[in-house]
């Protein structure tokens, strides 16, 4: 099973959390704080990561900033708040979070979006060394000879170019794009499968595909 990291300043949740995930068998570590599970991520390399925003000494979305900025966001993460707004569980998403999840959590939405986020990783990791050599990037000759990550796919719109030496931001976000019209396509433009096939809420996946500019009516061209 996987390594879990739960990050949260409530005793309580904690406890809830490793209680459930370590009865499904996975090895569960909490930490109360930023500072614990910033030592906990460099020790255990978890699979993936279960993160409370509002925390005391520093919020999660701000460590999630950080471990995005310095490439150490490796894993899935989960947030998870009770107060959050859509604008902060928005945030969190373009940063890189995978899921949202509203306090109290479900014990059926806990599972179903820990069993996505896994999957999601173990993919992840199954095309990590493709990016992780930049001393020979995949060029493709449409780029112009300069630095591209290719994703292919066997369906129609098979071959997109992410340039290389563009700011990260820039490439995620094109990234993602390219992603979620994937999907729409490949739904027939149903928000709701590919909310399910995301992992995300429908209402948070509305609003990130309006911020990345996706032609919401794609998909359903596609699919007639």
């Amino acid at each position: 099973m996987a390594n879990i990291l739960v990050v949260d300043d409530e005793l309580g949740i904690r406890d809830l959390l490793w209680e459930i995930l370590n009865d499904e068998g996975h090895n569960v570590e909490v930490a109360e704080n930023a500072a614990q599970a910033r030592a906990a991520r460099l020790r255990d390399r978890p699979d993936l990561v279960l993160l409370d925003i509002w925390m005391p000494d520093t919020d999660g979305v701000t460590l999630l900033k950080e471990w995005s900025a310095t490439g150490a966001l490796t894993m899935p993460v989960i947030m998870m708040s009770g107060h959050a707004t859509i604008d902060t569980a928005v945030e969190a998403t373009r940063i890189g979070a995978l899921a949202f999840l509203e306090k109290p959590i479900t014990l059926q939405k806990l599972l179903k979006a820990v069993e996505q986020a896994l999957a999601r990783g173990t993919a992840r990791k199954s095309v990590a060394p493709l990016a992780a050599l930049p001393a020979s990037p995949v060029l493709d000759a449409s780029a112009g000879g300069q630095p591209a990550l290719v994703a292919t796919d066997a369906g129609p719109q098979s071959q997109q170019s992410f340039m290389l030496d563009k700011p990260l931001r820039e490439t995620r976000d094109e990234f993602e794009k390219a992603y979620f019209e994937y999907h729409l396509a490949k739904e027939n433009g149903s928000m709701t499968r590919v909310a399910e096939k995301t992992g995300l809420e429908r209402t948070h996946l509305y609003r990130k595909l309006k911020q990345l500019g996706v032609d919401l009516t794609r998909g359903k061209r596609h699919g007639a």
